[in-house]
Order: structure tokens, then C-alpha cells, then sequence
């Protein structure tokens, strides 16, 4: 029996490798393999007239012009630290309220939660082309501004510089706040009411039961959004792309490495810009898991 039990043990073993070879071949040709292949490209000068060729190697020159690029990469990267903090913290700050509203008691809570859901499962494309059609020249915003008598003209607000990074950061808390106020719904139903009540007794206001019981039993989870979301932000391509492609000081990271790699036509500069920025990710993975783990 004890054979026989081996036997069916190792059987099972086989089978369950045989069951994830698939996924695991298909995260090898669709993850693996183009980092492996990014890396590659990071340390050679290739570009669209000789790819299928022997491309020359360059070794680490790709990196240093784009280190050196202080026209194009640095102002890239400190776009990209404002776009991923302030949206974070712009989607926390929402997300904490709107979850706040809906977890007080009212008819018609469901579909309440229902509506606000609806930005975060919207595709990205149809919301920013609402987002746009909103903030036009002829736009909602401007006519709403101009009727309230707080600007004289329409402004553009997704084509002039200083309003642009501020108007992709309105849409970028618009789109993803309702995912912080999920999970921070999620908490605050999971929270003993007898804290509360007895906190009401004892005379506690109500901003002192949310200082005192709300926050810190909200404070792991509030961490946790606020890293993914820093992480997201950072990595996030088709946002900024769709509403300005990158013009009127709204240049980030990943839309830099698209420019590098088909506006310059030099892949190996867009190599090493996404090596730069995969790094920069695994800083901020590495306080993720840290945090999960603790």
C-alpha cells in the first residue's frame, strides 16, 4: 500500500507539472522573453533599417545618452515622479471619501456603488475621449468656468503647458479613484461597529472616531493602494498618450521609451530608457513586498 501510495503520489506530481506547462510556456514567450530580448536591444545601436541584421554593439552608450539627455529624459523623469505621486495621492484622497459616503447607510447605496464603479471599468479609450470632448475649447469645463465668471476665454486645456499635467492628473483620478475606493470600502464594512459605539459613548466626535478608529485601522490597506497605485502610475503608457501624446510638459517615462524607440528610430535608446524605468519599478516592488510580507 505504501508502494502503491508513492506511486499515485508521483503520478499526480506529473500530471500537475503537465497542467501548468502551458501557462508557464506561455508567461516565457509573452514576459520572459521580450525582457530578455529589451535587455538585449539596450546594449546595441538598432534601428528600423537594420533590423534582421547584425546591429552593431555599443555596450553601455545607449545609457549614457539617455542619462545625458537633459532635454528629453530628465525633464521625462521628473514629470514621471509628479504624474505617479500626486495621482496617487490624488486617487487616495478621493477613493477614502467616496468609500467614506458609500459605507453610511441611504437608499439607493447600491447603486450609488454602482455608478462610481463605472470610470474604473469603463475602457481607458472611451473615457478619455469623453475626458477630451469635456475639457474642448467649447468643452463642459469651459463653459461652466466662463457662466461661473472665473475665466474670461476658453482655455486648452490639454494642449497648454502648465494646464495639461494638471488636466491628465484630473482624468488619472477621475479613471482609478474608484479602485482605492473599493478596497477601502472593503475594509472600512470590515470594521468592529462596537469600536465605534463605544467611542460614541464616551463622547468621541466624529472627526476623533475617524482620527482615532477609521485611520488606523485603514492604515495597512491605504499603504498597500498607495504603493500599487505608485507602481501603476509610474508604468502607465496609454493615459497620457491618448490625451496629449506626450506634448505640453506631460512627457513621462513610457511614452518617452515609444519615442525613442519610433519617433528617433533608435530601439536602442528605448531599450535602455525601459531598463532605466524597470528599475526604478523594482525600487518601489521591492517596498511592495516588503510591506505585503510584513
Amino acid at each position: 500500500m505504501a508502494i502503491l501510495g508513492r506511486s499515485m503520489r508521483a503520478r499526480e506530481a506529473r500530471l500537475a507539472y503537465w497542467l501548468i506547462l502551458p501557462t508557464v510556456l506561455i508567461i516565457a514567450g509573452l514576459v520572459f522573453y521580450p525582457v530578455l530580448y529589451n535587455v538585449w536591444l539596450s546594449f546595441y545601436q538598432v534601428t528600423t533599417g537594420n533590423l534582421g541584421e547584425a546591429a552593431p554593439f555599443v555596450g553601455l552608450e545607449n545609457y549614457r545618452y539617455v542619462l545625458k539627455d537633459v532635454t528629453r529624459f530628465l525633464p521625462a523623469l521628473r514629470t514621471t515622479f509628479v504624474y505617479s505621486i500626486v495621482g496617487m495621492l490624488l486617487s487616495l484622497i478621493v477613493g477614502l471619501v467616496a468609500a467614506l459616503l458609500l459605507n453610511a447607510k441611504f437608499q439607493g447605496r447600491g447603486v450609488a456603488r454602482g455608478i462610481m464603479l463605472f470610470p474604473y471599468a469603463a475602457p481607458t479609450i472611451a473615457m478619455a475621449q469623453i475626458f477630451k470632448w469635456i475639457v474642448q475649447p467649447n468643452g463642459l469645463v469651459n463653459w461652466l468656468l466662463m457662466e461661473a465668471n472665473i475665466i474670461p476665454l476658453p482655455r486648452a486645456w490639454l494642449t497648454e503647458r502648465g494646464l495639461a499635467l494638471p488636466a491628465v492628473l484630473l482624468f488619472q483620478t477621475w479613471k482609478y479613484f474608484p479602485f482605492c475606493m473599493l478596497m477601502i470600502l472593503a475594509r472600512l464594512q470590515a470594521i468592529d461597529e462596537t469600536l465605534y459605539e463605544a467611542a460614541e459613548v464616551d463622547g468621541a466626535s466624529a472627526w476623533q472616531r475617524f482620527r482615532h478608529i477609521t485611520l488606523p485601522e485603514l492604515r495597512y490597506v491605504l499603504l498597500t493602494i498607495g504603493l500599487l497605485r505608485l507602481i501603476w502610475n509610474f508604468n502607465k503608457f496609454d493615459d497620457i498618450w491618448l490625451l496629449t501624446g506626450g506634448s505640453s510638459g506631460t512627457m513621462v517615462l513610457p511614452v518617452l521609451t515609444y519615442q525613442y524607440s519610433f519617433g528617433l528610430n533608435n530601439f536602442g535608446w528605448g531599450a535602455a530608457n525601459a531598463m532605466i524605468l524597470a528599475l526604478i519599478l523594482v525600487v518601489f516592488m521591492f517596498f511592495y513586498m516588503r510591506e505585503v510580507v510584513e
